[in-house]
């Protein structure tokens, strides 16, 4: 019995004469299989990192956005700051600074004094955006008087300061204007 088991065990071994020739063969597929991963991987890592950066883009649209409607609101709530051209600012203008420390919210300040509490707030807000300016512009056509908001940023971040909102990202600002 025991000769029978070493001639099966012997057959056994040499009854597939594809053995030796597939020797190897599944650590080349593991190799590629790996590969194939491993370039998977590589794209979602990149379409993670180009979701975080719309998603960044898009926070940045959202507070130049609420920042001009912002300033829009002031404007309104103070008519006579309005109509003393208090409110009109330039880009390369320095920023406003309140005399005194004062805080129009708690205590009575003149149209005058609003806008300049109003401005500096404002402006400094929009610091938090990268690049971030803005210029508030006056226009008068007949009896109609508008002012135009504009804030400025670097949206992708390189660098650039200017005060053009052209279609090149790589020289321009990216800008939100707003007319009222």
């Amino acid at each position: 019995m025991h000769t029978l088991i070493r001639n099966l065990s012997i057959m056994s071994r040499t009854s597939n004469p594809l053995a030796k020739k597939q020797c190897g063969f599944t650590l080349l597929e593991v190799l590629i299989a790996l590969l194939i991963l491993s370039i998977g991987l590589l794209g979602l890592a990149s379409l993670q990192t180009n979701g975080l950066r719309s998603n960044q883009m898009a926070s940045m649209r959202t507070n130049a956005t609420q920042l001009a409607y912002d300033i829009a609101d002031r404007m309104r709530a103070n008519p006579g700051g309005v109509d003393a051209q208090d409110y009109v600012i330039a880009t390369d203008d320095a920023d406003p600074t309140i005399p005194g420390g004062e805080n129009c919210e708690s205590t009575t300040c003149t149209s005058a004094q609003m806008a300049t509490y109003d401005l500096a707030q404002w402006r400094g807000a929009i610091r938090a955006l990268p690049g971030g300016t803005s210029s508030i512009a006056r226009t008068v056509t007949g009896a109609v008087v508008t002012h135009t908001v504009t804030i400025f940023w670097d949206e992708y971040r390189r660098g650039i300061s200017g005060t053009d909102c052209g279609p090149d990202p790589s020289v321009d600002l990216r800008c939100i204007s707003l007319t009222l």
